[in-house]
Parts: structure tokens; C-alpha cells; sequence
């Protein structure tokens, strides 16, 4: 009997410390029959248990509401992208969690200044990506506005035996 009942445990124990560790697969593609991508990848797949973040498109306010970087394109995206990071913290993910990014610009000319930015908060990581240029976005002033999708993983709960 006591045989059965650590053996039984071990099985438990094994079983739940697997399935803390499943997280979700997030797999990352590029096609070769499509074109190479800058600072993007074209497919990436979430399988598996994930807590599903959407973060609504982030502007260049800072805390307090006022506007940063006036109608310099590269200031506005630092303060895009530190938004982008507080927001993602605030739900427990980081830039690497991020499979999906729609950016919104007013100037297309500008787009390298976003891509150095974004180069600099997602390094070799890279989401899926839309990059389009609006007339105009919520305020004249603001040039620029980026929404992520993140996917965290997620484990079942683990409740504890009860006697």
C-alpha cells in the first residue's frame, strides 16, 4: 500500500510539474516564397494555453496627457513604444510575448524613425506586422499609433489536495 501511494505521488507530482511548464508554442515563420521582411515576421502561430492580451492603439501622451516629441516622428515613437512596454507590463508580458502589431502613421517618409524604434523595444523577436499610413488620427498633432497582441503562457491552476 505504501508503494502505491508514493508512487501515485510521484505520478501527481510529475504530471503537475509538466503541465506548469506547458506554455503556449509560439512559432515564428517566413515563408520562402514570400519576400524577406524588415523588422517583422509574416506568420506567427500561438498553440497551446495562453493568456491573450490585446492592448488598445497607444499614442504618444505621456501619464499626465500631454503630448510628447511635438512633430518630431522619433520622439513620438519612443513615447509610443514606452506606452506599448507600461501597458504589456501592467498584464505580465514584454515585448517578446507580442505576435501581432498595427501601426498607424500620418507620414510614410518617416517610417525609418518608427523602425528604429521598434527595432530597439523588439530586437530579433518581431510580431506579426501592419504598417499603414492614415489622413489623420485622433488629434492633429499625434503622427503616430501602434496596438500589440501578446499571447503569455498560461498553466492550469494547481489546487491543492484537500483531506
Amino acid at each position: 500500500m505504501r508503494i502505491m501511494i508514493i508512487a501515485a505521488s510521484t505520478l501527481v507530482v510529475s504530471a503537475m510539474a509538466a503541465a506548469q511548464g506547458r506554455g503556449p508554442l509560439v512559432k515564428r515563420t517566413n515563408p520562402p516564397a514570400l519576400s524577406t521582411p524588415t523588422g517583422y515576421t509574416h506568420v506567427v502561430e500561438v498553440s497551446g494555453p495562453a493568456k491573450m492580451i490585446y492592448i488598445s492603439g497607444q499614442i504618444a501622451l505621456d501619464k499626465g496627457g500631454n503630448l510628447v516629441g511635438g512633430a518630431d516622428m522619433k520622439a513620438q515613437a519612443e513615447q509610443v513604444f514606452k506606452n506599448l512596454e507600461a501597458a504589456l507590463a501592467s498584464a505580465g508580458a514584454r515585448f517578446t510575448d507580442v505576435v501581432k502589431m498595427n501601426t498607424y502613421t500620418t507620414d510614410m517618409a518617416q517610417v525609418q524613425a518608427i523602425r528604429d524604434v521598434r527595432t530597439k523595444y523588439f530586437g530579433t523577436v518581431t510580431p506579426a506586422s501592419t504598417l499603414v499610413q492614415v489622413a489623420r488620427l485622433a488629434r492633429p498633432d499625434l503622427l503616430l499609433e501602434v496596438e500589440v497582441t501578446a499571447a503569455v503562457p498560461t498553466g492550469p491552476a494547481v489546487i491543492p489536495a484537500s483531506r
